[in-house]
């Protein structure tokens, strides 16, 4: 079974700029794409989801921000929009597909902002929180989520960690919470297979040549309970795919 997680930074935008392309060509089981920024209905038209896929929205509830899609050549079990948590869950941030074998979370983590005003708030609130809804998952079937964790682990994840001490996504606390979520038995797959390599990132800004040069984060993860370890015979970052700030990921599990 192929995954693919991608930050599109605009489905409607990632559709003008070869989207339809990568799908056909990668021909993935499911996708998560996370900060769609779209509305079902406003993708009409443009030949999406295409032939084959069954999508799967969670939009925010405010127009052109966040919110989350999953495309599905099989129809889950269910389909949960949210943790279960009405106070967290009007930004479209959290998708969970339940499959026979496993969950599939697709989630948008909330960015600290650049003057960290939503730091508090990622780390007293969400990233518990979230956490919490995974273990609860996990306690009926192994869970595998992915998508824009909006944090760059380990300085390895990032091209310039000294930079950015204190930059959104590389803060102590950022980086602790991410911590929890392997502390509780998850597993980043890619840093699983690719353990103390460097270079590999997956967002870069659009400033200054960052992609070209390859300075960049990596942000972007498959994490899966260590039940499904074993059955996990590939993860990639395709960095060579365009169309957004982000380049999507890759897990392929038996």
């Amino acid at each position: 079974m192929k995954l693919v997680s991608w930050n599109v930074n605009g489905v409607r935008s990632a559709l003008g700029k070869g989207l339809a392309e990568f799908l056909r060509e990668c021909d993935a089981d499911a996708y998560a794409f996370q900060e769609v920024k779209a509305l079902p209905e406003q993708v009409e038209g443009l030949d999406f989801p295409p032939q084959g896929y069954r999508a799967y929205w969670n939009p925010a509830e405010k127009k052109g921000y966040s919110g989350t899609l999953v495309l599905s050549k099989t129809q889950p079990i269910s389909v949960a929009k949210g943790m279960n948590n009405p106070a967290h869950d009007n930004e479209g941030r959290i998708l969970t597909c339940e499959y026979p074998d496993f969950f599939f979370v697709n989630v948008y983590t909330p960015n600290s902002k650049d003057d960290l005003s939503r730091l508090a708030y990622r780390h007293d609130e969400w990233d518990r929180l979230f956490l919490a809804y995974l273990k609860k998952l996990e306690e009926k079937k192994p869970v595998i989520f992915c998508g824009d964790l909006n944090v760059a682990h380990e300085e390895i994840d990032i091209a310039r960690p000294k930079e950015n001490t204190r930059s959104a996504g590389f803060t102590i606390e950022e980086r602790e919470g991410f911590s929890n979520f392997v502390a509780a038995g998850f597993v980043d797959t890619f840093r699983h297979f690719h353990p103390g390599e460097t270079g590999h990132y997956s967002w870069w800004s659009y400033r200054a040549q960052a992609r070209e040069r390859n300075v960049g984060w990596r942000i972007d993860y498959f994490l899966v309970s260590a039940a499904l370890l074993p059955r996990v015979k590939n993860t990639a970052i395709l960095r060579e795919v365009t169309g957004s700030d982000h380049c999507p990921v890759l897990l392929e599990i038996e």
